[in-house]
């Protein structure tokens, strides 16, 4: 992953720099799709399994309870 973020930043260097042809452009945009895709879901991840202590002392996992809900619901 290090190396495709590497590549993202060298890409966004030239473009300032220089500009990026169409063939560079596309593997900018796709890299940066593929970088955004893994943050969501190791956040989704970190986010399910997050337990939280109730009142009477039961504990609930988030992720059980929200997890599954779409945005907006």
């Amino acid at each position: 992953m290090d190396s495709k973020i590497d590549r993202i930043n060298e890409l966004y260097r030239k473009s300032k720099a220089e500009g990026l042809t169409e063939a560079e452009k596309k593997e900018q945009a796709l890299l940066r799709q593929e970088f955004l895709a893994n943050v969501r879901s190791n956040l989704r991840s970190q986010l399910n399994n997050i337990d939280m202590v109730n009142e009477d002392g039961s504990v609930e996992n988030l992720g059980e309870k929200y997890g599954n809900q779409k945005q907006g619901s």
